[in-house]
Protein backbone atom coordinates (compact mmCIF):
# COMPACT_ATOMS: atom_id res chain seq x y z
CA UNK A 1 0.00 0.00 0.00
CA UNK A 2 1.17 3.20 -0.55
CA UNK A 3 1.11 6.18 2.47
CA UNK A 4 -0.96 9.17 1.47
CA UNK A 5 1.07 12.34 0.76
CA UNK A 6 -0.97 14.62 3.32
CA UNK A 7 1.33 17.91 2.66
CA UNK A 8 1.11 17.58 -1.14
CA UNK A 9 -3.29 17.72 -0.94
CA UNK A 10 -3.10 20.13 1.97
CA UNK A 11 -0.70 22.24 -0.04
CA UNK A 12 -2.88 21.99 -3.44
CA UNK A 13 -5.99 22.64 -1.03
CA UNK A 14 -4.51 25.42 -0.07
CA UNK A 15 -3.50 27.11 -3.05
CA UNK A 16 -6.86 26.44 -4.36
CA UNK A 17 -8.00 28.38 -1.64
CA UNK A 18 -6.25 31.32 -2.46
CA UNK A 19 -6.48 30.99 -6.07
CA UNK A 20 -10.36 31.12 -5.67
CA UNK A 21 -10.67 33.65 -2.56
CA UNK A 22 -8.07 35.77 -4.83
CA UNK A 23 -10.88 35.68 -7.72
CA UNK A 24 -13.58 36.67 -5.74
CA UNK A 25 -11.94 39.43 -3.65
CA UNK A 26 -11.02 40.98 -8.04
CA UNK A 27 -14.29 40.45 -8.83
CA UNK A 28 -16.26 42.15 -6.16
CA UNK A 29 -13.04 44.98 -6.53
CA UNK A 30 -13.70 45.51 -10.33
CA UNK A 31 -17.47 45.25 -9.60
CA UNK A 32 -17.63 47.60 -7.02
CA UNK A 33 -15.39 49.97 -9.14
CA UNK A 34 -17.99 49.85 -12.12
CA UNK A 35 -20.80 50.55 -9.71
CA UNK A 36 -18.37 53.82 -8.71
CA UNK A 37 -17.66 54.97 -12.44
CA UNK A 38 -21.74 54.62 -12.88
CA UNK A 39 -22.64 56.28 -10.06
CA UNK A 40 -19.94 59.27 -10.63
CA UNK A 41 -21.68 60.05 -14.30
CA UNK A 42 -24.88 59.64 -13.13
CA UNK A 43 -23.83 62.68 -10.48
CA UNK A 44 -21.84 64.43 -13.68
CA UNK A 45 -25.11 64.60 -15.78
CA UNK A 46 -27.18 65.39 -12.78
CA UNK A 47 -25.09 68.50 -12.21
CA UNK A 48 -24.76 69.13 -15.99
CA UNK A 49 -28.80 69.21 -16.67
CA UNK A 50 -29.08 71.61 -13.12
CA UNK A 51 -26.77 73.93 -14.89
CA UNK A 52 -28.73 73.69 -17.57
CA UNK A 53 -31.49 74.68 -16.18
CA UNK A 54 -30.07 77.64 -14.66
CA UNK A 55 -28.10 79.13 -18.02
CA UNK A 56 -31.40 78.92 -19.80
CA UNK A 57 -32.84 81.20 -16.92
CA UNK A 58 -29.73 83.35 -16.80
CA UNK A 59 -30.18 83.69 -20.78
CA UNK A 60 -33.45 85.47 -20.02
CA UNK A 61 -31.81 87.96 -17.44
CA UNK A 62 -28.38 89.16 -18.68
CA UNK A 63 -27.20 90.18 -22.15
CA UNK A 64 -24.80 88.02 -24.72
CA UNK A 65 -21.86 89.83 -23.79
CA UNK A 66 -22.22 88.92 -19.79
CA UNK A 67 -23.55 85.11 -20.19
CA UNK A 68 -20.52 84.79 -23.20
CA UNK A 69 -20.67 81.35 -24.62
CA UNK A 70 -19.52 79.66 -21.64
CA UNK A 71 -23.32 77.99 -21.55
CA UNK A 72 -22.10 74.98 -23.43
CA UNK A 73 -21.56 71.89 -21.83
CA UNK A 74 -18.52 71.17 -22.18
CA UNK A 75 -18.85 67.78 -20.29
CA UNK A 76 -20.98 66.57 -23.18
CA UNK A 77 -18.65 64.61 -25.40
CA UNK A 78 -16.37 63.23 -22.14
CA UNK A 79 -19.37 61.83 -20.77
CA UNK A 80 -21.23 60.86 -24.13
CA UNK A 81 -17.74 58.38 -24.32
CA UNK A 82 -17.44 57.38 -20.68
CA UNK A 83 -21.09 56.08 -21.09
CA UNK A 84 -20.12 54.25 -24.74
CA UNK A 85 -17.53 52.64 -22.35
CA UNK A 86 -19.80 51.50 -19.71
CA UNK A 87 -22.70 50.24 -22.36
CA UNK A 88 -20.03 47.83 -24.27
CA UNK A 89 -18.76 46.53 -20.79
CA UNK A 90 -21.90 45.84 -19.18
CA UNK A 91 -24.31 45.34 -22.07
CA UNK A 92 -26.71 47.75 -23.67
CA UNK A 93 -29.82 46.12 -21.53
CA UNK A 94 -28.07 46.75 -18.49
CA UNK A 95 -30.80 48.52 -16.48
CA UNK A 96 -28.40 51.39 -15.14
CA UNK A 97 -26.93 51.38 -18.10
CA UNK A 98 -30.76 52.29 -19.60
CA UNK A 99 -31.47 55.16 -16.84
CA UNK A 100 -27.68 56.34 -17.92
CA UNK A 101 -29.18 56.45 -21.51
CA UNK A 102 -31.61 58.36 -20.36
CA UNK A 103 -30.65 61.00 -18.38
CA UNK A 104 -27.61 61.53 -20.69
CA UNK A 105 -29.94 61.90 -23.40
CA UNK A 106 -32.31 64.18 -21.61
CA UNK A 107 -29.11 66.35 -20.81
CA UNK A 108 -28.27 66.76 -25.17
CA UNK A 109 -31.78 67.69 -25.49
CA UNK A 110 -31.27 70.38 -22.83
CA UNK A 111 -28.38 71.47 -24.40
CA UNK A 112 -29.58 71.55 -27.47
CA UNK A 113 -32.95 73.77 -27.02
CA UNK A 114 -30.47 76.49 -24.74
CA UNK A 115 -28.11 76.78 -27.57
CA UNK A 116 -30.71 77.28 -30.10
CA UNK A 117 -31.66 80.13 -28.07
CA UNK A 118 -28.32 82.04 -27.73
CA UNK A 119 -27.90 81.73 -31.52
CA UNK A 120 -30.75 83.24 -31.86
CA UNK A 121 -30.52 85.64 -29.27
CA UNK A 122 -26.56 85.91 -29.61
CA UNK A 123 -26.04 85.37 -33.44
CA UNK A 124 -23.59 82.82 -32.76
CA UNK A 125 -22.56 80.57 -35.78
CA UNK A 126 -23.47 77.06 -34.27
CA UNK A 127 -24.49 74.69 -36.66
CA UNK A 128 -26.42 71.38 -35.17
CA UNK A 129 -26.41 67.88 -35.99
CA UNK A 130 -29.09 65.69 -34.11
CA UNK A 131 -28.13 62.15 -34.79
CA UNK A 132 -29.98 58.78 -34.71
CA UNK A 133 -28.66 55.50 -34.46
CA UNK A 134 -30.61 52.06 -33.85
CA UNK A 135 -29.66 48.21 -33.45
CA UNK A 136 -28.53 46.08 -35.75
CA UNK A 137 -27.28 49.22 -38.47
CA UNK A 138 -23.99 48.51 -40.20
CA UNK A 139 -23.06 51.86 -40.97
CA UNK A 140 -23.61 53.65 -37.62
CA UNK A 141 -20.21 53.06 -36.60
CA UNK A 142 -18.69 54.92 -40.01
CA UNK A 143 -21.29 57.47 -39.14
CA UNK A 144 -20.18 57.92 -35.46
CA UNK A 145 -16.82 58.30 -35.94
CA UNK A 146 -16.96 60.91 -39.03
CA UNK A 147 -18.98 63.57 -36.71
CA UNK A 148 -16.53 62.60 -34.26
CA UNK A 149 -14.05 63.73 -36.73
CA UNK A 150 -15.78 66.82 -37.45
CA UNK A 151 -16.85 67.98 -33.98
CA UNK A 152 -13.31 67.96 -33.16
CA UNK A 153 -12.14 69.66 -35.70
CA UNK A 154 -14.68 72.41 -35.41
CA UNK A 155 -15.75 73.30 -31.84
CA UNK A 156 -18.54 75.77 -32.97
CA UNK A 157 -20.57 72.18 -34.36
CA UNK A 158 -22.82 70.53 -31.93
CA UNK A 159 -23.44 67.19 -32.34
CA UNK A 160 -26.16 65.43 -30.41
CA UNK A 161 -26.39 61.24 -31.04
CA UNK A 162 -29.74 59.43 -29.70
CA UNK A 163 -30.72 55.88 -29.50
CA UNK A 164 -33.59 56.11 -31.73
CA UNK A 165 -35.42 53.11 -29.53
CA UNK A 166 -34.73 54.38 -26.07
CA UNK A 167 -37.63 54.93 -24.30
CA UNK A 168 -38.42 58.48 -23.29
CA UNK A 169 -40.79 60.69 -23.42
CA UNK A 170 -38.78 64.22 -24.84
CA UNK A 171 -36.85 62.02 -27.39
CA UNK A 172 -40.06 60.83 -28.95
CA UNK A 173 -41.47 63.65 -29.04
CA UNK A 174 -38.24 64.96 -30.95
CA UNK A 175 -38.58 62.42 -33.36
CA UNK A 176 -42.32 62.40 -34.21
CA UNK A 177 -41.97 66.58 -34.63
CA UNK A 178 -39.39 65.82 -37.13
CA UNK A 179 -40.74 62.91 -38.47
CA UNK A 180 -37.60 60.57 -38.71
CA UNK A 181 -37.93 57.43 -40.27
CA UNK A 182 -36.39 54.33 -38.71
CA UNK A 183 -34.53 54.12 -41.08
CA UNK A 184 -30.49 54.33 -40.07
CA UNK A 185 -28.10 56.36 -39.95
CA UNK A 186 -30.18 59.16 -39.79
CA UNK A 187 -28.97 63.23 -39.24
CA UNK A 188 -31.72 65.73 -39.01
CA UNK A 189 -29.76 68.93 -39.70
CA UNK A 190 -31.93 72.46 -39.59
CA UNK A 191 -35.36 71.48 -41.15
CA UNK A 192 -33.78 68.89 -43.55
CA UNK A 193 -33.38 65.26 -42.58
CA UNK A 194 -30.58 62.91 -44.08
CA UNK A 195 -30.61 58.82 -44.39
CA UNK A 196 -27.51 56.37 -44.99
CA UNK A 197 -24.04 57.02 -44.20
CA UNK A 198 -22.11 60.53 -45.57
CA UNK A 199 -18.66 61.02 -45.19
CA UNK A 200 -16.71 63.78 -44.64
CA UNK A 201 -17.11 65.47 -48.59
CA UNK A 202 -20.93 64.86 -48.58
CA UNK A 203 -20.99 66.27 -45.27
CA UNK A 204 -19.34 69.54 -46.40
CA UNK A 205 -22.07 69.27 -49.20
CA UNK A 206 -25.01 69.40 -46.84
CA UNK A 207 -23.16 71.74 -44.15
CA UNK A 208 -21.08 74.40 -46.43
CA UNK A 209 -20.14 76.19 -43.45
CA UNK A 210 -17.77 73.33 -43.05
CA UNK A 211 -16.26 73.56 -45.99
CA UNK A 212 -15.65 77.42 -44.65
CA UNK A 213 -14.11 76.19 -41.59
CA UNK A 214 -11.98 74.54 -42.91
CA UNK A 215 -10.29 76.47 -44.99
CA UNK A 216 -10.28 79.08 -42.34
CA UNK A 217 -8.15 76.55 -40.30
CA UNK A 218 -6.02 75.99 -42.55
CA UNK A 219 -4.88 79.61 -43.61
CA UNK A 220 -4.43 80.09 -39.67
CA UNK A 221 -2.19 76.73 -39.41
CA UNK A 222 -0.18 78.04 -42.80
CA UNK A 223 -0.42 81.22 -41.03
CA UNK A 224 1.15 79.96 -37.94
CA UNK A 225 3.81 77.49 -40.07
CA UNK A 226 4.86 80.88 -41.98
CA UNK A 227 5.52 82.70 -38.57
CA UNK A 228 7.82 79.52 -37.33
Amino acid sequence: MHEVDWKKYVFTFLITAIIFFSAITLSRYFSDKRVEEIRSIHDQISVNILSSEVQTALLEQFSCKEIGTTALSQELGSLGEKLSYTEVSRGSDDPEVMALKRNYSLLEIKDYLLMNRIREKCGTKHVFIIYFYGAKCEDCGKQSLVLTKLREDFPELRVYSFDYNLDLGALQTLISINKIEENFPALLIGDDVYYNYKNIDEMETIIPQLKVWRLENERQEKATTTAQ
